[in-house]
């Protein structure tokens, strides 16, 4: 069909419409910037799993939904993890103010062919949303996964070099996250996961600034090193980008929110890295693990572990049907604390 102007009369022509975001991120020493000033990352990890429809959201209402909870239990990033999210979803955050971190789903085990796949697909997952506004980091490897022998074998870290400055060929106004958690090769955010259950340990490590580098030139809470071999840049920011993972079973429920654990109990199939035994002792566990981080003045931000209950794992602020398990004013206070300067 030949192209109508508005006023010409007849049938009315198709209409497209689109909205712009402008922002700048980046990082300078120690520091997250945002529009050039620092942002202090309060993020929590999400996984985009419901119970019904798995890693589709049942309509767009439930993603609207989902950023605005975050949203509304204090957070001002959500770490989306081991999914490339739906494209709705990063418009709700686009619109609605929540600053996303974008991940790639990683392969089994490295190979010559998912290494071809893997720089493949994730061209594709960076073209795609690079213009959304909400996106301010990529991270394309998690915790090593799919290049499980990073620390001993060189090709399996020159893929994490090639596949981080890949991503910023094709998008250089973001940070970029080598591997998220250890091991890193050539990050522009150094990002740690740190379950020690501990809080006292937690709170001297990030503290003081004579630990933290230690913890940066050795093995990290996990035993693995945070920098990989040949890895000398330490003047970035310093994330712990994974903590918490506190199990709380409420009222019963198993970590799909309906009581109906396949296999046995609730208690015996679902997961946390500690467990919480009622609300106030739950509250309190989230308040100590938070704590221990709000303390340091040498972190940039922090990423809790996680959102809602997925699966066996019974340990997010939610369960899977995403009623926070205590009030949600509670864990607002908690996320927002103020952060030692």
């Amino acid at each position: 069909d030949r192209p109508a102007a508005p006023d010409a009369g007849g049938p009315a022509p198709d209409v497209v419409s689109s909205y712009l975001g402008l922002r700048s991120v980046g990082t300078a020493g120690r520091r997250f910037l945002l529009n050039g000033r620092p942002y202090y990352v309060r993020a929590v990890l999400e996984q985009g799993f419901w119970p019904d429809s798995h890693l589709a959201a049942p309509d767009d209402d439930a993603r609207r939904d989902e950023v605005a909870l975050i949203k509304s239990l204090g957070f001002n990033t959500a770490r989306i993890h081991q999914k490339v999210e739906d494209p709705r979803m990063l418009y709700w955050a686009d619109r609605l103010g929540l600053l996303l971190w974008g991940e790639m789903a990683a392969a089994y085990e490295f190979t010559t062919q998912s290494a071809a796949r893997l720089v493949t697909e994730w061209t594709a997952v960076v073209r795609r949303d690079r213009s959304h506004p909400s996106i301010v980091t990529w991270a394309p490897f998690n915790e090593s996964w799919g290049v499980q022998r990073l620390a001993d074998r060189p090709e399996q870290r020159a893929l994490s070099r090639a596949v981080a400055d890949l991503t910023r060929a094709l998008d250089p106004s973001r940070p970029v996250v080598s591997n998220d958690g250890w091991e890193h090769t050539c990050s522009d955010i150094i990002t740690i996961h740190d379950y020690d259950g501990d809080d006292v340990a937690t709170t001297l490590r990030y503290a003081e600034a004579d630990r933290l580098e230690t913890v940066l030139d050795d093995f990290g809470p996990a035993g693995r090193r945070i920098m990989a071999q040949g890895t000398a840049d330490r003047d970035l920011p310093v994330m712990v980008t994974e903590f918490g993972g506190i199990r709380y079973l409420r009222g019963g429920a198993d970590a799909d929110g309906d009581g109906s654990a396949d296999g046995g109990t609730a208690e015996e199939t679902s997961w946390g890295y500690t467990s919480a035994e009622s609300p106030t002792d739950f509250e309190a566990r989230l308040r100590r693990a938070f704590s221990a981080l709000q303390a340091s003045p040498h972190l940039a931000g922090f990423c809790y572990t996680q959102l809602t209950d997925t699966m066996q794992e019974a340990n997010g602020l939610a369960d899977s049907r995403r009623r926070p398990k205590i009030d949600a004013a509670l864990i607002r206070a908690i996320v927002t604390a103020p952060i030692t300067s």
